[in-house]
């Protein structure tokens, strides 16, 4: 077995300050995680490039040609992509907690590759929305094993840097997408290859089976009895904790999905669709600003503590949000690199989380509480999405004035931060 093989990834000798250098196991996982979360971004963002073209096909089929069709089901979509993500953060962060973190990672690939790629059947809407459902079990499911994982291996004084890897990796993988989006028109016709794309990360599963250890710090814990994850995590030690986790993470995902992810439709909106590629240089933009924001972040709350950082985060990324949503009516190059700097300053916040979430849970739990927290704004952000059609109306069918108005949840990330511990130069609880 792999995992006997490297019994240097240990609880014991990874935060060791005389090793002399990293062992080969640790750089397997390194691999293991950033390819998993990659290949995720690269997943989350398919579906904002082929929504479009992709319902547009649908309800020509059925004879229906109105653009309120196509808001309606891709608000439908995304929140049946949320809940899939929010259920399958918290199940296949239990199963990580009970089996190890490499057995269920496996399966949390298998998952969102397998059912992306089977999206290219798809011939009605809720076909569509099933697939990215089932998808984002896994989707979910892999962000907390993988950052168990690279945690529970690494030493302490690495694991500002693995956070900004594992929080850039994902916005690596949705640049990649977007610049198939670039060099690939997307249309009616073509959108359905682009799902075949998303089936390929299923080999990564096998580079896993063979060559990423398991945690030794997990098994270390097993050692110490069964864990009851999720009493654990409402337990009166860690209540406090996990409900401040899920609001922490609850306002970066919720302005994610209810504003980042709309802005490349905003700007075909702009160009009345007939600038099919403004949608990918958007996404490449943001992409591009959110893998150096996931990279900083990190770093800062390396140096200044985890909570001024997140402090300081959710406000610079209330200025930009707002300055972008409120000083632009048309597509141009100054709204590309505004839409960069958003990118930076709210993804910045995933290269932020990783590195506090695991400081938050004691090894047994730690894969649900990452899960359960860093998901759970997924719910709420999905009751906005399948509303989509409704808020949009509300909005006066502008996305410039619903973005506008759901960036003020950064001040209960401001208010709410200064409650939380901070975990500075602290071990992570075993």
């Amino acid at each position: 077995m792999a995992a006997d093989n490297h019994k240097a990834v240990s609880s014991k000798s990874s935060d060791r300050a005389d090793v002399p250098r990293f062992t080969p196991a640790q750089w397997m996982v390194l691999l293991a995680a950033f390819l998993g979360w990659m290949f995720d971004g690269l997943e989350m963002g398919i579906f904002p490039l082929v929504a479009r073209p992709a319902l547009q096909e649908m309800q020509a089929a059925a004879g229906v040609l109105d653009e309120q069709f196509v808001q309606m089901w891709m608000g439908k979509i995304t929140a049946l992509f949320l809940l899939g993500a929010a259920i399958g953060g918290l199940v296949f962060g239990w199963l990580g907690d009970k089996v190890g973190r490499v057995r269920a990672m496996t399966l949390s690939i298998i998952f969102y590759s397998g059912f992306t790629g089977l999206a290219y059947f798809a011939q009605q809407p809720w076909h569509l929305g099933g697939f990215r459902f089932l998808a984002a079990l896994g989707m979910g499911g892999e962000w907390s094993l993988g950052v168990a994982l690279v945690m529970e291996c690494w030493p302490s004084k690495n694991r500002p840097l693995m956070a900004g890897l594992i929080g850039a990796a994902s916005n690596l993988g949705y640049a990649m997408i977007a610049l198939i989006g670039i060099n690939f028109a997307i249309t009616r016709e073509s959108w359905r290859w682009v799902m075949l794309v998303g089936a390929a990360p299923a080999l990564l599963t096998l580079f896993i089976t063979l060559f990423v250890p398991e945690s030794e710090r997990w098994k270390e814990s097993m050692k110490k009895g069964p864990s009851q994850p999720l009493r654990e995590i409402f337990g009166a030690s860690l209540r406090r904790n996990t409900l401040l986790a899920i609001c922490f993470s609850s306002v970066a995902l919720i302005v994610t999905w209810g504003i980042v992810q709309w802005i490349p439709l905003w700007a075909d909106q702009m160009t009345h669709g007939k600038q099919p590629k403004v949608k990918a240089y958007i996404q490449l933009a943001s992409s591009l600003g959110a893998v150096l924001g996931s990279l900083v972040a990190p770093l800062l709350g390396k140096r200044f503590g985890r909570r001024p950082v997140y402090f300081c985060l959710c406000l610079v990324s209330f200025l930009a949000c707002s300055f972008l949503f409120r000083a632009f009516q048309s597509y141009s190059l100054a709204f590309l690199l505004t839409v960069a700097v958003v990118g930076m300053c709210t993804a910045s916040f995933y290269g932020w989380l990783p590195q506090y979430l695991p400081e938050l849970f004691p090894t047994r739990v730690r894969a649900t509480g990452q899960g359960l927290a860093y998901n759970f704004g997924r719910i709420l952000a999905a009751v906005g999405a399948w509303q989509m059609g409704s808020l949009m109306a509300f909005f006066d069918k502008s996305y410039a004035k619903a973005g506008a108005t759901i960036v003020l949840v950064y001040f209960i990330g401001m208010a709410l931060i200064w409650f939380a511990p901070e975990t500075k130069d602290k071990p992570l609880p075993e």
